[in-house]
């Protein structure tokens, strides 16, 4: 059991040194007024040339049952942050407003501890799938947002 309770806490702490270094780094960009202009460009002009169709039709659920369908929160969450990104912007802000997302699309809406698990496990791999897409249609289409 040692063994075990010492494995979970070396991949906890791994988590958060990448969250520690994920966050200096945002924290570098955010404060490049340039960079984060040309990133919100970038961001923009994705959803205005529809380059996210593709994702959008997955997010349909059209064999699911219609009472269970979502409604694109994972699209709604990103657009959220995208609209409070600013060169001015802390990171705790962009931390806060997903937070505020999450509780208003997933952990309210929930109403036992499995539809809970249900429904987080469902958001996490749609928005995997979401920024994995936007990673990549900003490395392709836009070099020089993705920078």
């Amino acid at each position: 059991s040692s063994l075990t309770e010492a494995k979970e806490f070396v991949k906890r702490l791994r988590r958060q040194t990448d969250l520690c270094n994920m966050v200096k780094t945002v924290r570098a960009l955010l404060n490049n007024n340039s960079t984060v202009t040309v990133l919100r460009s970038g961001l923009h002009a994705i959803f205005n040339e529809k380059s996210l169709d593709v994702t959008k039709d997955l997010f349909q659920e059209k064999f699911r049952n219609p009472k269970k369908r979502q409604k694109n929160i994972q699209l709604k969450c990103l657009k959220n942050l995208i609209s409070s990104l600013t060169s001015s912007t802390d990171i705790r802000d962009l931390l806060s407003c997903l937070s505020s997302d999450l509780q208003t699309f997933v952990i309210k809406p929930s109403k036992s501890k499995e539809a809970f698990k249900e429904q987080a496990s469902d958001f996490m791999l749609k928005w995997n799938l979401l920024l994995s897409n936007v990673g990549k249609i900003l490395t392709i289409n836009r070099t020089d947002s993705f920078g």
